[in-house]
């Protein structure tokens, strides 16, 4: 079972935990959710958000690729995203990135907005507030918003397209399973794989759904047997789609259940739309992030390897496609969840923030590299603030945007600062239009970056998107 680019149980309050399910999400990656705990019952107020209007790797949760990154030049690129992040396809690229200009990217307490003093400004809103949507840039250049939380718990079906050239955003169909903290990797031929995720009923199986632009619908993706919270999705030079990982609760007759942590690997192919398993990673693993090489291995790192204890791990290991397996890799600096694991134009890997335990609002700035061609971790400078559930996109300049999440003391950050990797070193850029946490960041042809939706720990869902 996969994993996801997200989720786990901790920074919400028991309003909010009951939605978002074990997972930490992106990229979404948001980590506190007693929901896997929860009775059969429906969650209030879980009916689809409006018809029409609705919403939104990362990677992970963002750019689904899931797993956490966003692959350069094209949203959450190299890595595969976490819950609810969208893939890079996750796009990205445009022209060059703003550049460091010293800002001074302070963060705001729970939710707080002071104005932002930046290169942010604000575009549309969506027709719903969402956390642990998903953002996939499409091949006609529209950003599909997919899913998610809404803002009263609700879990959300409706989907929504933002255009760029007009700066809004429209409804578009209805998925065919209501979805929070799911994964969303852009195929070949166009259409966007949905999977995974919490959904109103816990006991329901797995499932999987596609989404056609061309005609804008969505429809069940066949035998894909896919499912769970933390998986990541990770889309190979093949054009299969890796699934890993995962969180479920399985059901027992009696009314009970338990909790499992995967170490399964499964390859959806496209053209036959049939899901087949590959190997298994070497640690079960949930949360975790997954980034494509310029190899085509896939590289994974960290997340939680327990259900009951919320354990983080600090291994890390590789997919080789052309054999179908999976191998150690060792020297990570440090044991990780709630990072971003992002590939760099050098074919390096920046895995930067995240916690070693959450429940004890651990928050790291610190960053490392992961070099491919000598299969070793090093340090890299440090972020100016500790993040967890941020965003990272690969920028035209090559620069990295580090983007909002959550720090010590469960502080809403509305800071970002960019990541220079000629220079190893991240400098402040000024605050976003808002604080969030658990949002997508989508790199648009232009070059300029979509930020959208999320929450602040003041209890509140964002509807609001903004540009970088």
């Amino acid at each position: 079972m996969p994993v996801v680019e997200s989720r786990g149980a901790f920074l919400f309050s028991p309003r909010r935990l009951g939605c978002f399910g074990v997972c930490c999400l992106l990229a979404v990656v948001l980590w506190g959710c007693s929901h896997p705990f929860r009775s059969n019952t429906p969650n209030p107020g879980g009916t689809t958000a409006g018809g029409g209007a609705s919403a939104g790797g990362l990677a992970g949760f963002g750019g689904t690729s899931v797993s956490g990154g966003q692959p350069a030049a094209g949203g959450s690129g190299g890595t595969s995203a976490p819950a609810g992040g969208t893939t890079g396809m996750l796009p990205a690229g445009g022209n060059t990135g703003a550049g460091g200009t010293s800002g001074t990217g302070g963060s705001v307490e729970t939710g707080g907005a002071t104005a932002p003093q930046g290169p942010f400004a604000a575009t549309g809103n969506m027709t719903v507030a969402r956390l642990g949507h998903t953002a996939t840039l499409l091949p006609n250049g529209k950003i599909l918003i997919a899913g998610g939380c809404g803002d009263n718990s609700e879990y959300l079906a409706s989907a929504e397209l933002y255009d760029p050239a007009v700066g809004t955003f429209t409804a578009t169909g209805g998925m065919t399973v209501r979805r929070c903290g799911h994964t969303a990797t852009l195929l070949p031929n166009g259409k966007v794989l949905i999977a995974g995720g919490d959904t109103l009923d816990r006991y329901l199986p797995p499932s999987a759904e596609l989404y056609d632009p061309g005609v804008g619908t969505f429809t069940t993706a066949g035998t894909v047997d896919v499912a769970g919270l933390g998986h990541t999705a990770t889309s190979l030079s093949n054009g299969n789609v890796l699934f890993a990982g995962g969180l479920w609760w399985a059901a027992f007759i009696d009314g009970g259940g338990v909790l499992d942590v995967f170490a399964s690997a499964e390859l959806y192919d496209p053209s036959a739309g049939t899901l087949t398993a590959t190997g298994s990673m070497t640690v079960a693993r949930y949360d975790q992030t997954a980034t494509l090489l310029s190899s085509g291995k896939v590289l994974f790192v960290g997340g939680y390897d327990s259900a009951s204890s919320y354990d983080v791990t600090a291994s890390a290991e590789l997919y080789d496609p052309s054999a179908s397996s999976f191998t150690v890799i060792s020297g990570a600096t440090a044991a990780r969840v709630g990072q971003k694991a992002t590939l760099l134009p050098s074919g390096k890997v920046l895995i930067a923030g995240g916690s070693s335990e959450v429940l004890d609002n651990d928050f790291f700035a610190s960053a490392e590299l992961y070099d491919p061609a000598a299969g070793t971790f090093a340090a890299t400078g440090s972020m100016t603030v500790a993040r967890f559930g941020h965003s990272a996109t690969v920028l035209p300049s090559e620069k990295v945007l580090i983007a909002g999440g959550a720090s010590n003391d469960f502080t809403t950050l509305q800071s970002a600062e960019l990541y220079d990797p000629a220079a190893g070193t991240f400098a402040a850029i000024g605050n976003m239009t808002a604080a969030r946490t658990g949002h997508t960041a989508t790199l648009l042809p232009s070059g300029k970056v979509l930020i959208v939706g999320g929450w602040n720990y003041d209890n509140t869902t964002l509807a609001s998107a903004e540009l970088y």
